[in-house]
Formats: C-alpha cells, structure tokens, sequence
C-alpha cells in the first residue's frame, strides 16, 4: 500500500517509480479520486457544523415559546445530505483504496533495470558446480522407487509427489537442519502459524486482491491455505503497536505450502520443482525503518550460510525491475546449482518490503518515551525451499555407480545412521 501524501507531494517521482514496474502514470488518476474524497469530507464537515448551530437555534427558539419548524424542516434536510455526503465518501475511499492496493512496491534506487530473469545481476558465487553427470532428481527418484508421482497423480493429479524411504527422511532432515540452524545460531524463534487463514491476512502480505487466481481456498469456511509462511509469520504484528526495543523480531517456521501456479501451464512439468503443495522454512524479520535495509542483508546470509554448510554450489543475484516480485522493494535470489539441467535454479527469494506490508496490516512502532508511531519495516526469505533443497542434494550428491545419493555430513545426525540411500 502507498501513501496518499508521498503522492500528493511526489507524484513526478511515484509515475516514474510505476514506469520502473511497467506502468503508465498513475498519479493524476489517484490524486483525481484523493480531492474528489477529500472535497466531499470538506462539505460533510461544514453541514455538520452548520447542522450543529441550527440545532442549538432550535432550543433557544422553543425557550423564548417560538416556532421553531422552519429549523428542524432544515436540521433534518442537512441529515438526509449528510447521509448521502457520507456514502459518496466511502464509495470514492473504497475506490482510492483499491487503485492504491492494486499498485506494486516502489523499488530501491539500486534495483538494476531489467526487462526479465536474464537481466538479473550475480552478486556472487559458492562452490564448483558439478558437471560429471546429467541425471535429474525424478529419474534419480523413480529408479530408487522412493519417488512416485503416479500415484501421486491417482490420488491429486499433476504437481503432486509422494516421497517415500530414504528420501522422505531425507526431506525430513533437510527441515530439521535448517530449522535448527536459524533458530540455534541465527536467532529465529521457531514458529509452528496456522496454515488456513482469512483474506485479510493475504491482503496485508500483498497476495490479495491481485493474485487471487494463485491462491487455494475453502468454500465452507472462506479460508485460504497459505502459499507461504510469510502469510502467518508478518500478520503476528497485524493491528499492532510494538516498542521498537523489542525489534528486530524474527520468526522462522516449516510449513508446507499451497499455490495453484496459475499462469505456470508448460513450465516445469516433469519432476518436484513446481508443485502444488511443498515444504519450506521460511524468515520473517520486522524492523524498524533505519534497520531494514542492514537486516535484508544478514537475512541473506542466514540463508545462504544453510546451502554452505550443504556443500551445494550456488549463486546468488539482485533481481532486476522486471523480476522484482510485487511486494518486494529489493530481492535477492540464491539459485542452486541442478548437475541434471545443468544450470542454476531458484532455491530461495529474500526480499525487504519496507513499509509497503505495513501500512496493509497497520503494524506500527513507538520509540520509547515518544507517543508517535511510524510503520515497521517487513522482510521475509526462504530459509530455505526444502522441496528444492532435496533436489540440490538428490542431485549434487548422486553417485552414478550405483545410483544412490550420499548423505551430506551436517544431515547423517538426522537419518539415524543412514549415510547413503540405495535401492
């Protein structure tokens, strides 16, 4: 969500900030609907004052034994505009807020422009990507009968996997070790969010209105299965004045998550890289405005230090203006590299929102001693995909000669002495 006074005062700079997503200029039309609303608030407020001192007149009328019908036929004309005043107000309010809500996030100046992916730019590299083998995960998967997407599919239909033996723990210990590294050395507070939750909290985290087609919901309830534990874990401060001594606050949490892929047909169809349903740990940190940007940065370490202490080459990139997610003021990408396509996949996305979530959900801070609030800053990250980390390990750690994957050092304490998975 923006704010109507940055645009009244800055509405050259918002229209180019919207250039920078694609957009045309969308200031004359906001502000068009801004004086519309505050002009009709302007008559409401001067009826209401004159509405006020007539009705004062009627008492004095009546005292001195007056006839004071003439007023009240008034009084109550102003009543009935007034009604009319204040229903046209909150169809323009309403109107205002969903141009407003429907606008992506102003990106930071250092967001490289770019058209697409391929304009993103490498930050930098970890590792030797592996290039003696061409195999991908689903074949790795399906030949040690611990993969099966055919039942899967009887059961869902396409986008589905059942894990099953070694591999299900695999995924199981891949969690568990990235859970216990945030929250023993990264200061996450492991967090176990309802995974159903109501429109509101989707549209505080930008998910709604304009991706509704993504989302998975329920017809009894009116809930939605959450995409992300980013839903859950930023609306915690939702509604809410918090001391800014008790930021930076940071939450972590394995869930699985739940998205339609909508716009998505043809991509990746083959194996577990784009599913329905998939696990993930997930970051959220909120902070105050002057400690974001610092906290973006340690975010993006604490996801990549997991991948380093797998062993699994990768990459990492800052996101260019045409692949900056619509939330987002900034984002960092860490791909893996994927030994089957040879090439580096998304593994994990970090992103600061500033205050962009904030004003959605109305989650503020008060220095202490100051009764003054300010909106917080909100960021999240992947911490990271575990569906996608199972196929970095599957694929990275694949032995040809006899078709197994070796356990990674820091997983053996979490598969009960298993140190390779074999047919």
């Amino acid at each position: 969500m923006h704010d109507i006074r940055y645009i009244r005062e800055n509405a050259g700079d918002f229209d180019k900030a919207m250039g920078r997503r694609g957009l045309e200029g969308q200031s004359a039309a906001i502000l068009a609907l801004d004086e519309k609303r505050r002009s009709l608030q302007t008559e409401l407020q001067e009826i209401q004052s004159e509405r006020n001192a007539k009705s004062k007149e009627i008492g004095k009328v009546k005292a001195q034994g007056g006839d004071a019908q003439e007023i009240m036929d008034a009084v109550a004309a102003m009543k009935a505009r007034m009604g009319e005043l204040e229903e046209a107000e909150r169809v323009v309010a309403q109107e205002l807020n969903d141009v407003l809500a429907g606008l992506p996030n102003i990106m930071a100046d250092d967001v490289p422009e770019g058209a697409d992916e391929d304009d993103n730019v490498e930050v930098r590299t970890f590792g030797e990507p592996r290039t003696d083998h061409k195999v991908e995960h689903y074949d790795i998967g399906e030949k040690l009968g611990l993969m099966d997407f055919e039942t899967a599919a009887k059961m869902s239909g396409s986008r589905f996997v059942m894990l099953q033996g070694g591999l299900a723990r695999l995924e199981r210990a891949i969690a568990q070790f990235f859970l216990d590294t945030h929250t023993g050395e990264h200061g996450y507070v492991e967090t176990s969010p309802p995974l159903l939750v109501r429109d509101n909290a989707l549209y505080g985290t930008g998910q709604l209105p304009k991706f509704a087609e993504d989302q998975f919901s329920t017809r009894e309830t009116e809930h939605f299965l959450i995409p992300t534990a980013e839903v859950p874990l930023t609306n915690i401060v939702a509604d809410m004045i918090v001391d800014e001594e008790s930021l930076p606050r940071r939450y972590c949490a394995f869930t699985p998550c739940f998205r339609s892929e909508a716009g998505s047909a043809g991509r990746d169809t083959r194996g577990m890289l784009r599913q329905h349903q998939f696990y993930k740990v997930e970051m959220v940190s909120v902070t105050t405005p002057d400690e974001s940007e610092a906290e973006h940065e340690r975010m993006l370490g604490c996801a990549e230090t997991v991948l380093k202490k797998l062993e699994i080459p990768f990459r990492t990139v800052k996101l260019c203006s045409g692949d900056t997610g619509f939330g987002a003021r900034k984002t960092y990408d860490i791909e893996a590299w994927l030994p089957g396509q040879e090439t580096f996949r998304e593994i994990s996305s970090v992103s600061n929102c500033w205050d962009f979530q904030a004003r959605r959900m109305n989650a503020r801070c008060r220095p202490k001693g100051e009764k003054k609030t300010r909106f917080v800053h909100t960021l999240n990250g992947s911490g990271v995909a575990v569906g996608r980390a199972l196929i970095a390990v599957m694929e990275n750690y694949y032995d040809p000669a006899d078709g197994g994957v070796v356990v990674p050092e820091v997983l053996k304490p979490y598969m009960g002495g298993i140190e390779k998975i074999t047919k």
